[in-house]
């Protein structure tokens, strides 16, 4: 995971992975057959590591956009998972990278659960019921991405949670709810 999030798919060697891990480079490919798997293996075991801490049960309606807040509250505490996925998700962009297709698979996921939640809060009176959620969904996913990548360039500068709870409950009131409790 270091080793990816330091220096990217590309430029990380299995020579260092296996130096890190304690093992030689055959030792890795045995548990990990190509350097493809090995990656996309790290990004399970990430999102496993988020999974749990979310619980069995997924908050609902606007609890799910606090809930969101509190993750990037956690993530401050991450900054080798952070700095994992701000590299490789962008570096998954250029053509066949091996992990385009996760990253297109998790936005897809994370933009459905958002929507999701954005539609329970039309469901519970908490959004009115012509929000665009779509649009709202895809604002939301792209200011907490855009504020990790802020955050790892200038910690101490940059509040993930303080910011996406701004941005959020700025979007939120734009849309008509009543942030008052936020």
């Amino acid at each position: 995971m270091d080793t990816f999030a330091a220096r990217g798919y590309n430029n990380a060697s299995l020579q260092e992975i296996a130096d890190r891990a304690g093992l030689t480079q055959a030792g890795v490919l045995h548990y990990f057959r190509t350097k493809a798997q090995l990656l996309t293996s790290v990004l399970d075991l990430r999102d496993a590591a988020d999974i749990e801490q979310l619980g069995t049960e997924r908050p609902r309606g606007l609890a799910f956009l606090r809930h969101l807040v509190d993750t990037a509250s956690r993530n401050a505490e991450r900054e080798g998972i952070v700095r994992l996925y701000a590299v490789l998700s962008a570096e998954s962009v250029t053509e066949g990278h091996p992990a385009q297709e996760y990253f297109r698979d998790r936005y897809e996921g994370l933009r459905a659960m958002v929507v999701e939640a954005l539609r329970e809060a039309c469901e519970l009176g908490e959004l009115p019921d012509d929000t665009a959620v779509t649009d709202t969904a895809n604002a939301v996913i792209a200011v907490m991405d855009g504020l990790q990548v802020q955050w790892l360039l200038a910690p101490d500068r940059v509040d993930m949670a303080a910011s996406t709870d701004r941005a959020i409950t700025a979007l939120l009131a734009g849309l008509g709810a009543d942030v008052t409790d936020g």
